[in-house]
């Protein structure tokens, strides 16, 4: 029989307690991306400030505790009484979801707060806060811990200048970890000071590990955005396309552009400073726009014949570096990660203005004209090649499984939910992935060396590479502008490779792969690495433990078998010195495994990041590896 369910099972969660209940519901996870979501959503408000021009510079500060202290001289957080609530404007703010001045009034016409989960979550989080505001001749002080008040509102000084710091350290009962990286709150620094041309940022980090103090600011916008972006690739014209255009109602695109002779398109956009990393209608507004110039332009130059057909959306595309960035009054996001920009008017407003600018670029700029149809044309003759390539390795449904690849030892499940794709490194290794796996859910496609640098490669190239051909076979969706997530054939797709330094370039070719050719594989989270381990540990035959760092291996040694016993350590070089058992056990066995999911946590850092490891240009390469080297966990010789 069932238990009894009445009223006095209902309950109520009073001010912030719902999210120190659940605060994955309001910053995603309590792991490092949702520590780092706390500083954005105070940095977020110092900006908007910024955006109405009550604002032109913020400090964020990093303390050798790891709390964080945010500082603007905008017009100040209102501390005066509201009215049918007895309390302080501040202290409302700071304890209350929803609320704050961009739920209507005049207080901010455009926001990119209004996407984040507000300052009273942060206040909810954090072991303690504290607000101070300067406004009206005076210094405003307010306490808090937990998400609760510790003090009135109180006045502590006097003050002509104007601005508000927040200070907050986050909760060790909240979070797994309160260490803040400085080098991913920079890039959101950085991308924001590009965004709000003129806003000066100054980063201090006091740790005596990371010690550092920079300040961001960047006069020319995106304009020095892209010309920053493009630094490591080589520009095939000198003058960057920029425009901004505004509409009656307050309405704002800004679009920069530059090609480089890349082969592949890199197009960021922002919405009120949010990086959409899933695109939305100002991306197909730009898209539209960009083609339809560059045609009209060709035609009228003689660059396309009377019996050529258009040039296509990747043609045009072709080597494109670009940031679209509109503001709004109320964007509407939506998408897997709510990362999308759904608003339908601004899509005809980015086309109108992006089209008529466009050919006046081009127009005013022929030899930049020149240049980019020319990359244009070379891109539509690869297309038409790649094309012919493409065909010989697109699966057309599932039932022809004669079209898989040869060596796919596929599952017996037709359940993309649980199947599994191990790519695995080599035929010594694909050969114990075979033995060890279970067939009902998970498939070995043995990788045959390395697969090419698509980073570098021309299309054509890329898609009569034998092992590109059998990744594309057998996961099924097709990639580039044929990509459809409908045919994806395996849920999950593991790159299983050797603990080494070959181990790791051969995973970081083919994430380039699917970063440049099934980009959403990544975003909706379906490519993951697997974590083979470094070390067997054995004091008897039945006495076996796995170490996956020098660190777990310590602690194996210190807590599980210490008391001078002794113990045989052995090193593994590759996968194939597990037999087919130690290799389910460790790597393959989703009940005991690891697996990393690979992210997109920024696109723009992650374009950067592959273009100077796989990219053209040795130099920035060799200063990433220098700077960086100390940070590497293995380095095999």
């Amino acid at each position: 029989m069932a238990e009894s369910y009445t009223a006095k099972d209902i309950r109520v969660l009073e001010g912030l307690e719902a999210v120190r209940k659940r605060p994955g519901m309001y910053i995603g996870d309590t792991g490092s991306r949702g520590l780092h979501h706390l500083v954005y959503e105070i940095l977020d408000n110092s900006v908007d400030e910024a955006l109405v021009g009550a604002c032109d510079r913020i400090e964020i500060i990093i303390h050798d505790d790891n709390s964080v202290t945010v500082i603007d001289n905008g017009r100040g957080i209102p501390v005066d009484i509201m009215e049918g609530y007895e309390q302080s404007a501040l202290t409302i703010v700071l304890t209350r979801l929803h609320a704050g001045g961009k739920f209507g009034g005049s207080g901010y016409k455009v926001s990119g707060g209004l996407h984040g989960v507000g300052v009273s979550v942060v206040n909810a989080l954090s072991e303690r806060l504290i607000a101070e505001v300067r406004r009206d001749g005076k210094i405003y002080r307010q306490e808090f811990s937990r998400g609760k008040a510790l003090t009135d509102v109180i006045v502590v000084g006097e003050s002509e200048k104007t601005g508000t710091t927040i200070h907050f350290k986050p909760d060790k009962e909240i979070f797994e970890d309160i260490r803040f990286n400085s080098e991913t709150i920079k890039q959101r620094i950085k991308e924001i000071a590009y965004l709000v041309k003129g806003l000066t940022i100054v980063f201090r980090d006091e740790r005596p590990e990371s010690k550092e103090e920079i300040t961001f600011r960047f006069d020319g916008g995106l304009v020095d955005f892209v010309r920053d972006l493009n630094k490591n690739r080589t520009p095939i014209h000198p003058n960057i396309f920029y425009f901004n255009a505004s509409s009656d109602d307050e309405m704002v695109v800004e679009v920069a552009l530059q090609y480089n002779e890349g082969t592949s398109d890199s197009v960021f956009t922002f919405a009120n400073n949010i990086n959409t990393t899933e695109g939305g209608t100002h991306l197909s507004g730009f898209r539209s726009a960009l083609t339809r110039a560059i045609n009209e332009y060709a035609r009228k130059k003689g660059f396309l014949k009377e019996k050529d057909e258009n040039f296509q959306g990747e043609d045009v595309r072709y080597g494109l570096l670009a940031i679209v960035s509109v503001k709004l009054k109320n964007p509407q996001f939506e998408g897997q990660t709510k990362t999308r920009l759904g608003n339908t008017e601004v899509k005809s407003f980015v086309e109108g203005h992006t089209y008529q600018r466009l050919l006046e670029f081009l127009e005013e700029n022929p030899r930049d004209a020149k240049e980019i149809l020319s990359r244009v044309t070379l891109a539509a003759r690869e297309r038409i090649e790649a094309k012919k390539a493409r065909e010989l390795v697109r699966r057309k449904s599932f039932l022809e499984t004669s079209t898989l690849p040869g060596k796919l030892a596929d599952c017996v499940t037709r359940n993309p939910e649980e199947a599994e794709l191990f790519l695995v490194e080599g035929d010594s290794a694909g050969g114990s992935a075979k033995q060890a796996r279970n067939r009902h859910f998970q498939a070995i496609l043995p990788l045959k060396g390395k697969i090419i640098n698509v980073q570098k490669a021309s299309k054509n190239k890329v898609f009569h590479n034998e092992e590109i051909g059998a990744i594309i076979t057998a996961i099924g969706t097709g990639v580039g502008d044929d990509f459809d997530i409908n045919n994806l054939r395996y849920g999950k797709i593991i790159i299983m490779s050797d603990a080494d330094v070959d181990g790791a370039h051969i995973r970081t070719l083919a994430l380039t792969f699917f970063y440049n050719y099934a980009r959403e594989l990544i975003e909706r989270g379906h490519v993951y690495i697997a974590q083979p381990p470094l070390y067997k540990i054995q004091v008897s035959s039945k006495e076996i433990y796995y170490a996956y760092s020098d660190e777990e291996l310590k602690t194996i040694i210190e807590q599980k078998i210490g008391n001078d016993r002794k113990y045989v350590i052995q090193r593994y070089k590759g996968l194939g010195e597990m037999n087919p058992q130690q290799l389910w056990e460790t790597t393959m066995n989703p009940e005991t495994r690891t697996l990393v999911k690979v992210t997109i946590e920024d696109a723009v850092k992650a374009d950067e990041i592959f273009n100077i490891l796989m990219g053209d240009k040795v130099e920035p390469r060799k200063e990433f590896i220098q700077k960086y080297a100390r940070q590497v966990r293995f380095l095999d010789i």
